[in-house]
């Protein structure tokens, strides 16, 4: 990810939490892939090892948002980039979710991400209130 990150962006708490949303779910992903990637008895596969990529990939998509809104300059198009946010947000609590009955130990880890997710939330919406 190479950016032209604005000085104050690395210092914006919703930001730093992004950052951390990425290396926990990349973490989580890994240990989850590990339990899974193994075939079943019958040579299938387990889908929910495709849930657990989906996991990194929406959450490195936040911090890319977060530098769009805080780039733009008018609103309509600040909105738009935090109504995506919004459903990345909505998307990784939905996979977790589905992740919490794969059969891995490492969905004993999905409850972190999703107190993360939780207090980004939070953030987000005293972020909104300074765009």
């Amino acid at each position: 990810m190479n950016y032209n990150l604005p000085s104050h962006l690395s210092e914006l708490p919703i930001y730093k939490k992004a950052l951390d949303i990425i290396m926990l779910s990349r973490s989580i992903s890994t240990y989850i892939n590990h339990d899974l990637s193994y075939l079943k008895p019958d040579g299938s596969e387990d889908n929910d090892i495709y849930f657990s990529g989906d996991i990194v990939q929406q959450s490195v998509n936040l911090a890319p948002e977060i530098i769009s809104a805080e780039r733009e300059s008018t609103p309509e198009k600040r909105r738009k980039h935090v109504e995506r946010l919004d459903r990345l947000v909505n998307l990784l609590h939905r996979t977790c979710k589905r992740l919490e009955k794969a059969n891995s130990n490492g969905r004993d880890y999905l409850p972190l991400l999703k107190g993360e997710l939780k207090t980004f939330r939070k953030l987000q919406r005293t972020w909104m209130m300074t765009l």
